[in-house]
């Protein structure tokens, strides 16, 4: 018998990071009595090691809850604005949110981000101030800010202490009493949208998924309506955390799905799922995919690795859908993929899971974004990689990337921050007061100046108060120019770059400085240079080492030591010009870090 849909309550935790979402799930687990308190410990449902080690939600993470005769299936989803695509696919799974926000901080970027969102998919807010044990916290004034900002009622505000327990009986109560239930009918053909996947090595794929119309038994013959694929449910559940296996599940139930899946293309976030036979005759809308923001080449040290390399990124895929890959050649990398994130972050974990996961070792290029170029002809281009871009002479315009960067913080940064955006091209759009002490700035910049260091340079200028939040606003012509780095006069495409010509000479200096300290000295001087086009920019000089061969002479005459000098003179010339430099693969990591 299935559950009755008018007792199911959906919902997701969102909130800025860090201010106790995983906290407020681990409440909700011990009160509803999901896990025995011996078993219990802190972010129990972020699971990965990377999460554990950072503090922080990467994967969004469903459970089952019962309270009351109530079945609350919820979702804790990321705070970083790199996996928001992980947040917008959780709230296609619910009827109503959570919304945390810090009774020490009030209302930060990602707060509002989140709340769009969930407005935009007509979700329920049930709002909470969290931490209200802190001795810094004004529950008062945060409760009138998110009343004047997000216009929800003051005294519609809950408040809780995830980490003592206080109020968040009263919180469950208020989703029980707030949040409807899911709509759905047992007796239309089934439909069901898989909201995430992952792969297990001994199960093949599974899947998370939401029951919308229907019911899926164990056993039956399923459809994935995208992909055109049939398969049988070979097992179906929930979480309780744990995986507890059921025999059918109906409208409005969250669970997971395994059906002897091994090709990882065929069970995509987004998937519709239907029954063989009797099959609904439209899929779900699923989602819209995310558009990377940040690309880089990714290239195995030990070249024989490249098709574990490419199993690893296929498998990796499924579980995290938001990035892209597609095979690449370098000349001093090998093969490897240019690989598309949806930011910095996201790009340094996904790097390291691949490593951790898949025991991989890698070389990671510079990060850098998409540029659209017009030809002299009149044609299009877009242009991933800085090494692809043709010569100056050969289009006619170049247009880069703009985000939309919304950042709170407190008034008196207000200076500093402002100085950082002008400094990357930035232009105001909006200055306003949410509070008298706080500020939010929104500014349009390049997201070429953003994706290296600014989010650092922003934290370190706030003394970490600022939060950022962006999305994309558009393609601008700029004045761009590709500056190229030579060793020995032979291009390395790894350390092609496009930046704004402006900056082009101050970034030649830098790296050509950077790299003169990493390369190792050869047998012969080996000029490093910075050139945009034919010219010349900047140039430092790795020496040579300087072997001793006038060692064995003892007195006599001049003219036998200036001829063997005469001699290695020669030998040097002739090894510089046949020779290989020797590049450590460690320095292309090195010479990124501009900054340090």
């Amino acid at each position: 018998m299935t559950v009755d849909p008018t007792k199911i309550r959906n919902i997701a935790i969102i909130a800025h990071i860090d201010h106790g979402k995983s906290t407020l799930a681990d409440r909700l687990l011990e009160i509803c009595g999901a896990v025995e308190a011996r078993e219990m410990r802190a972010q129990y449902l972020d699971s990965m090691d990377l999460e554990r080690e950072r503090g922080i939600t990467i994967k969004l993470q469903s459970v089952k809850l019962e309270y009351n005769g109530y079945i609350i299936n919820l979702i804790d989803t990321p705070g970083h604005v790199d996996f928001g695509y992980e947040v917008s696919r959780s709230l296609a799974a619910c009827e109503g949110v959570i919304l945390v926000v810090d009774a020490a901080q009030g209302i930060e970027a990602q707060t509002l981000a989140n709340t769009y969102l969930a407005m935009d998919n007509d979700l329920e807010i049930v709002a909470c101030l969290n931490k209200i044990d802190l001795p810094a916290a004004d529950p008062d004034r945060y409760s009138a800010e998110i009343e004047q900002i997000l216009g929800i009622d003051a005294d519609d505000v809950l408040r809780v202490s995830a980490k003592t327990g206080e109020g968040v009986e009263d919180l469950l109560k208020a989703v029980i009493e707030r949040v409807p239930a899911p709509d759905g009918e047992v007796d239309k053909p089934l439909q069901a949208l898989i909201f995430d996947s992952h792969f297990d090595t001994y199960r093949g794929v599974v899947s998370s998924i939401r029951v919308v119309n229907g019911k899926i038994s164990k056993g039956q013959k399923i459809n994935f309506m995208q992909a055109g694929v049939s398969y049988e449910a070979e097992e179906i559940g929930v979480r309780t955390p744990d995986n507890s296996p059921v025999d059918f599940m109906g409208p409005g139930e969250v669970g997971y799905l395994i059906a002897g899946i091994k090709d990882v293309g065929e069970a995509r976030s987004g998937e519709t799922v239907t029954s063989s036979s009797g099959s609904a005759e439209q899929p779900l809308d699923g989602y819209r995919e995310p558009q990377p923001m940040v690309f880089c080449g990714l290239y195995p040290v030990d070249g024989d690795d490249y098709e574990d390399f490419r199993d690893a990124l296929d498998k990796l895929r499924l579980d995290d859908s938001s990035f892209s890959f597609e095979p690449e050649t370098s000349t001093a990398l090998g093969f490897g993929f240019r690989c598309g994130f949806l930011g910095l972050l996201h790009m340094e974990i996904v790097r390291e899971r691949l490593q951790r996961e898949f025991d991989l070792n890698l070389i990671a290029t510079s990060p850098s974004v998409q540029y659209q170029i017009t030809m002299n002809s009149g044609e299009d281009r877009v242009i991933e990689n800085p090494s692809e871009l043709p010569p100056s002479g050969d289009w006619s315009s170049i247009r880069e990337p703009y985000l939309k960067a919304s950042m709170i913080a407190p008034s008196e940064y207000t200076g500093t921050l402002m100085e950082l955006c002008q400094d990357r091209r930035g232009r105001m759009e909006k200055m306003e007061y949410i509070s008298p002490e706080r500020i939010e700035l929104v500014y349009t910049l390049p997201l070429a100046e953003v994706v290296v260091d600014f989010f650092d340079q922003l934290k370190s200028r706030s003394q970490g108060y600022a939060s950022l939040d962006y999305e994309p606003a558009g393609y601008e012509a700029g004045d761009l120019v590709k500056v190229d780095i030579l060793f020995n006069s032979e291009q390395v495409d790894a350390f092609s770059t496009v930046v704004h010509r402006d900056n082009s000479f101050d970034y030649g200096r830098r790296i050509t400085e950077k790299l003169k300290e990493i390369i190792p000295r050869q047998q012969f001087e080996v000029p490093i240079q910075a050139a945009i086009g034919g010219k010349i920019i900047a140039r430092e000089t790795v020496r040579a080492f300087r072997k001793d061969v006038t060692e064995k002479l003892y007195g006599g005459d001049i003219t036998r030591k200036n001829k063997l000098l005469k001699k290695q003179k020669a030998g040097k010339k002739r090894m510089k010009s046949i020779g290989r430099i020797d590049i450590p693969p460690d320095t292309f990591i090195q010479a990124l870090k501009l900054e340090d």
